[in-house]
């Protein structure tokens, strides 16, 4: 913190509303915001800034913010204190809990959970006392497969490889818009620049996408992909890097178990064969693989698109083989792994596993003590013993991040309690008895404990807090640790526990920071307001591989069993009926999922939720840009206006995720200011990833009905 001659001083603090943590300069007075700027001396972000980051003066501002807990009644919402909300909350979820069994009470937690420390360390802690097997959260609508794969070839959900983009040549981009979300598991800020540079030194930048994106415009080619089929793009790329020779880095040629059944399974899926199910020709899957497998460091690298889809933890787990056996895995240039200040993956290890336990509705495996978000709905309608009676959220808006949002809603509609932990009345908050409002992102400390190690470089930063918090209000930390005293005290009868002054998230954070290992210290990190940068990204395997013989499992036991299903697939894969179109989602920069759509500045003046089809489909179909047409799918309907493009490929319609504001029959108290429908009224709960059950969105089957 510096102070000018002005009287204001500086705050410097990385921005947490999407994965880039981009590092911001806060000019302030006493009591107010004078200007958010980047922060030119961030190690990691060298001074960018995107639309959101000036945005938290407004968030905080905010008048629909809410800043005391709220009880739903009969004549409306009703403000109480904490105190009341403490007791109210605690005393039902005993209640339900009592009668039905500690499985009846459910958690969801939404993406902000791991922007916030305080929030993951002390909302850990209550989810613990809970007792509860019914946990859900945004991981299974987003990156699943990504965990599922590290913890089945690494030995861990936290060992996720990372595109090593500043030192890259050759960049190979499959359903992911970067230049849109900033980097998604991959946190990259400043990405543009960072692709341009690939260019700049002579590189290539090659996206497939059925969109072309923001990305795919700068990209040095772009090629169309049916939705759904990138698992047999990515096989034919394999085939021809067996057919070719694979080359395996040298460092871990006494690592792998697997690689024969490998060459065996990708031998099935020459380009030829694919070229008529994919939409790419023969010729472009042999050009992408050969000047990829020619590259003096090249890196695959796959996100959301790939990750919804029905072979989605496939498409993640080819990826890795695809930089494994061109020897880009572990090696510059390629896709590396990260060495975090705080070692999450020590702290986790031997905690996690998949398909110990299932649910009682769908009978869907846990991964990691989760369940699949996606069988939400049918597990609060399960009637029979472990069914749901009661929500807890946090930070979170399932009704419309989840597929099937109506059935969501409505299946909410049967519990007996639901609070809430939210500072806005929303889709899904409005369903609650009690809300429970943290103070906003800049009245709290932040330590960045999960974008470590995801990041493109390594570094470690602490965030002060720009102002003190509102009076009365209680931090995310705050809120979670008395609910868990509280719930502790009604259990027993005991007097409710005061929350510890010394356990607090800086000094547990202090404490993993000493123990990791770069053995630094809160305090160390204090003298370096604008981080502290610990250097590229470093070759580090095999010692920090997490399986028990420290090798690479090639080819997990899932995937080996599931190649029956990905056969078949290929077998019966057919073209849509003629009158069905192909669904994608997609992301606009100025927004994250379902976040910030209180913001009026980021929201403008211009509708982004739109339905994108192509010319030739608009064409055939006699309808115009600007006209409001019906999308139609097995689970529902809405009414959109029209985009027309030639930048989507023929047969495929794209809508915007993080949608539906204002919907019918929901009478907001704190009516949200961007208009426009969910595309989860249209998305099939039912249809899941093969392995993980992440949620498949990509490639939902509609009609367009003028």
């Amino acid at each position: 913190m510096n102070t000018n001659s002005q009287g204001s001083k500086y705050v410097f603090r990385s921005c947490n509303l999407c994965e880039a943590i981009c590092g911001l300069s806060f000019e302030v007075s006493d009591t107010e915001i004078l200007s958010i700027r980047g922060d030119k001396n961030d190690p990691l972000s060298m001074g960018h800034i995107c639309p959101k980051g000036p945005e938290l003066k407004n968030i905080y501002l905010d008048k629909d913010r809410l800043r005391k807990p709220l009880k739903r009644t009969n004549t409306g919402w009703q403000e109480i204190s904490y105190e009341e909300a403490f007791v109210e909350v605690t005393q039902s979820i005993h209640s339900i809990q009592s009668k039905y069994g500690n499985d009846s009470v459910a958690v969801y937690q939404g993406n902000p959970t791991v922007h916030n420390y305080g929030s993951m360390l002390f909302g850990s802690r209550f989810v613990k006392k809970l007792k509860t097997k019914n946990l859900f959260s945004a991981t299974s609508v987003d990156q699943l497969p990504h965990h599922f794969v590290g913890h089945f070839m690494f030995g861990s959900h936290f060992l996720i490889p990372v595109p090593d983009i500043d030192r890259t040549n050759y960049f190979l981009v499959l359903g992911a818009n970067p230049i849109a979300s900033n980097g998604s598991m991959m946190t990259s800020p400043h990405i543009t620049k960072r692709l341009k540079a690939i260019q700049e030194r002579k590189g290539k930048l090659v996206v497939v996408d059925p969109r072309r994106t923001e990305t795919a415009e700068l990209a040095n080619e772009h090629h169309f992909i049916k939705p759904d089929t990138d698992v047999f793009f990515l096989l034919s790329i394999l085939n021809i890097v067996f057919q070719k020779g694979i080359k395996i880095p040298k460092h871990l040629s006494e690592s792998l178990v697997g690689v024969e059944e490998v060459a065996a399974l990708v031998s099935s899926y020459s380009p030829e064969k694919t070229a008529s199910i994919t939409g790419i020709a023969t010729e472009v899957t042999q050009k992408i693989a050969i000047d990829f497998m020619e590259a003096s460091g090249a890196v695959c690298y796959g996100r959301m698109g790939l990750s919804t889809q029905s072979f989605g933890a496939f498409c993640q787990w080819l990826i890795v083989l695809v930089n494994l056996f061109t020897g880009n895995l572990d090696s510059q240039g390629g896709s590396m792994f990260t060495k975090p200040a705080i070692d999450l993956i020590s702290m986790s290890k031997n905690e996690g596993g998949f398909a110990r336990y299932f649910s009682k509705a769908r009978n869907l495996p846990e991964f990691y003590g989760e369940f699949p978000v996606a069988a939400l709905a049918d597990e609060m309608l399960y009637t029979g013993e472990g069914g749901i009676k009661a929500l807890v959220t946090s930070c979170g808006n399932p009704i419309l991040s989840t597929p099937n949002g109506t059935k969501l809603e409505k299946a909410i509609g049967t519990l007996e309690f639901m609070v809430s932990i939210d500072y806005y009345i929303n889709e899904t908050t409005c369903h609650a008895n009690i809300i429970l409002p943290p103070t906003s992102s800049i009245e709290h400390e932040n330590i960045d404990m999960v974008f470590p190690l995801l990041a493109v470089r390594n570094y470690a930063k602490f965030s002060p807090a720009v102002f003190e918090a509102d009076p009365g209000l209680k931090h995310d930390w705050q809120i979670f640790g008395e609910l868990t005293n509280h719930l502790e005290a009604t259990r027993t009868g005991k007097p409710v526990k005061k929350l510890s002054e010394k356990l607090t998230p800086e000094a547990m954070a202090d404490s993993l920071f000493k123990t990791g290992p770069y053995k630094l210290s809160i305090e160390e990190l204090k003298k370096h307001p604008h981080g502290i940068d610990l250097g590229e990204l470093q070759s580090c395997l095999p010692d920090r591989l997490a399986t028990e013989n420290k090798k690479i499992v090639v080819i997990p036991e899932p995937f080996a069993k599931g190649q029956v299903l990905l056969m078949k697939a290929f077998q019966e894969f057919t073209q849509q009926n003629e009158h069905d179109y192909l669904l994608i989602g997609r992301r606009h920069l100025r927004s994250n999922n379902s976040w910030m759509h209180n913001s009026e500045r980021l929201a403008g003046n211009k509708d982004r939720c739109t339905l994108l089809i192509h010319t030739n489909d608009a064409k055939n179909l006699q309808i115009e840009a600007g006209q409001i047409v019906k999308v139609q799918s097995e689970h529902g309907e809405i009414s959109i206006v029209v985009e027309v493009t030639d930048g989507i490929a023929p047969g495929v319609v794209s809508i915007p995720h993080g949608y539906g504001h204002n919907r019918s029959g929901i009478q907001l108290e704190i009516a949200t200011k961007r208009p426009g429908v969910s595309i989860n009224d249209l998305t099939n709960e039912t249809r899941t990833d093969f392995l993980c059950h992440n949620a498949a969105f990509s490639g939902t089957k509609v009609r367009i009905v003028k």
